[in-house]
């Protein structure tokens, strides 16, 4: 039988790929004034990935390039729709950001700076 570690390093890559891509998205659209710039490099990061994936020679740097590179460009469209769950109340605003401050301050604003993840579930 021979030893074969690509499956392993498929799933090694999508879990740090979404994890890292997770964190991310939430760190950077809360600090960032302006959120176009970080959508392209998450774009052009992505589609970089996507050309290594094509042109690299080993099987296992394919694999890799190729999950880590989809899971840049759906990150892109993260950032967008944690926008839209910012101004939705759904996820915490920073007040210290110029642009949540303007949802914040937005009449019939549902955002708020409450993490509702921060919760304690038990009522006592």
């Amino acid at each position: 039988m021979v030893f074969n570690p690509l499956g392993l390093l498929a799933a090694l890559a999508a879990f740090l790929g979404i994890w890292f891509g997770h964190v991310t998205v939430r760190k950077v659209e809360a600090r960032v004034p302006v959120l176009w710039p970080a959508v392209v490099f998450f774009v052009l990061t992505g589609l970089l990935m996507e050309w290594l994936s094509l042109i690299l020679p080993m099987l296992a740097l394919k694999t890799i390039t190729g999950i880590l590179g989809i899971t840049f460009l759906w990150d892109a469209v993260e950032l967008l729709r944690q926008e839209r769950r910012v101004r939705k109340g759904h996820a915490p605003a920073n007040p210290h950001n110029p642009r949540h401050a303007r949802f914040l301050a937005e009449e019939n604003s549902r955002a708020t700076t409450i993490d509702w993840l921060e919760q304690d579930p038990s009522p006592y």
